[in-house]
């Protein structure tokens, strides 16, 4: 038994030159393992709670010197001396301490980067790969091991770029049939197909939060358009080798019920925003629909999900939240059949962990996600593994805070092929 000898925390930067935390743990054994919280920019409003400072004096408000504090002061003495490998009760002991429903009291940054940090150093303590401990928990064990089908953010809009764009994802999915190597040469063919025609345009070619190209078109669907044309200049064949996607982040153009998109003249009711992405989906022949609706805007989820679900995965990421309530009223009213975990967004190991098996048990697709704001950090990618989810969401194949997911994948498919 390794026991939890020192566990202290630190701030540090992400990918937003924003403050995070980083918590190393050290158990009696001598191991030492670090993990680093990341961020989100379009953050739902069902999500568990980040602990700011709020000093205006320091990071424009948004230092984590109180999240630290709460690691080492208040966390690190409750779990002291208790079994690394007991990760249910670790992650309990953290839930009972702060007491409150969104982990606003310890902050939810705090609370997963000690959780993520000690998940870590088990699996080092027990000489196991961190996706295949982290697969000890997970209960329904014939369901196999794989690489998760990534999808990738090669055109960012939204709140992840200062552009024109509606849209906060444009995403190039591969087929599911296409082994992982070769879908991480896909999306960097697509990656350079992009910047060439943006170069050959004389267009900005600078990327947004998470590695994509941030460029600017007059309407959302001529950015389609132009990623279409970027794939059919590679060797790989559009609606055959590799889909369309969209993450719509709909929150953000959403206002007074209406939705307020380039492509209309007019503010678009809830209707007429599900007949538009359905006119989007004939042509552009969308596998996958993240956020299109706002998180409140049930009946619009639902005639969206009616209408176009036997085609296109409906994904709900702000709409849930990794959150298991808002998860069940997504499936009461028949809402969508795709998921986004994140394990930020309800603050530990464990319960993200529960998420998945729920989801897993209601048919859902599972889609394993970073955040816009993120660190080296790996962890996402073995979880992605271990609860063999249906897709990955990194970014796109360029900065360093994405690469390094991609990287570990890489890694643990070779083991998982034995190489």
């Amino acid at each position: 038994m390794s026991k939890i000898k020192q566990i202290f925390s630190r701030e540090i930067l992400n990918s937003k030159a924003t403050p995070t935390l980083e918590t190393t743990v050290v158990l009696s054994d001598g191991t030492v393992a670090s993990a680093s919280c990341p961020s989100g920019t379009s953050v739902g409003s069902y999500e568990a709670a980040e602990l700011r400072d709020n000093d205006p004096e320091k990071f424009q408000g948004k230092g984590v010197l109180k999240a630290v504090e709460n690691v080492e002061k208040i966390i690190a003495p409750i779990l002291l001396d208790k079994d690394a490998t007991k990760q249910q009760e670790i992650d309990n002991l953290m839930m009972h301490a702060d007491g409150t429903l969104n982990k606003g009291k310890l902050g939810a940054n705090a609370i997963l980067s000690v959780s993520m940090a000690v998940a870590k150093a088990a699996s080092i303590s027990l000489h196991l790969p961190l996706f295949m401990y982290l697969r000890e928990y997970i209960k329904n064990e014939n369901i196999p091991l794989k690489i998760p089908t990534p999808a990738f953010n090669l055109i960012n809009g939204g709140k992840h770029a200062n552009n024109n764009m509606d849209f906060q994802e444009f995403l190039v999915i591969p087929a599911t049939s296409i082994s992982y190597p070769e879908s991480l040469n896909l999306a960097t063919s697509v990656y350079q197909s992009i910047r060439k025609n943006l170069e050959e345009r004389n267009a900005i070619s600078l990327t947004g939060d998470e590695g994509g190209y941030a460029p600017t078109f007059p309407t959302n669907k001529e950015g389609l358009t132009f990623l279409q044309e970027a794939i059919m200049e590679t060797k790989y064949r559009p609606n055959y080798d590799v889909f369309l996607g969209l993450d719509c982040s709909a929150d953000n153009f959403y206002s007074s019920k209406e939705y307020k998109l380039k492509d209309s003249a007019s503010a678009m009711s809830s209707e007429a925003l599900v007949s538009f992405y359905n006119e989007l989906t004939k042509e552009f022949h969308f596998i996958y629909l993240e956020d299109p609706m706002s998180e409140d805007d049930w009946e619009g989820w639902a005639n969206l999900n009616q209408k176009i679900s036997h085609q296109t995965i409906i994904v709900g990421d702000d709409l849930v939240a990794t959150n298991p309530y808002r998860l069940q009223i997504a499936l009461d009213r028949k809402a969508i059949t795709g998921i986004i975990i994140k394990p930020n967004q309800i603050g530990t190991v464990i319960e993200a962990l529960a998420m998945v098996e729920a989801a897993r048990l209601a048919n859902l697709k599972i889609v394993v996600s970073h955040r816009s704001a993120e660190t080296n950090d790996d962890f996402i990618a073995d979880f992605s593994v271990a609860v063999s989810a249906d897709y990955v969401k990194f970014g796109a194949p360029s900065r360093g805070e994405r690469v390094a997911k991609y990287n570990r994948l890489l890694l643990i498919d070779r083991q998982l092929r034995g190489i």
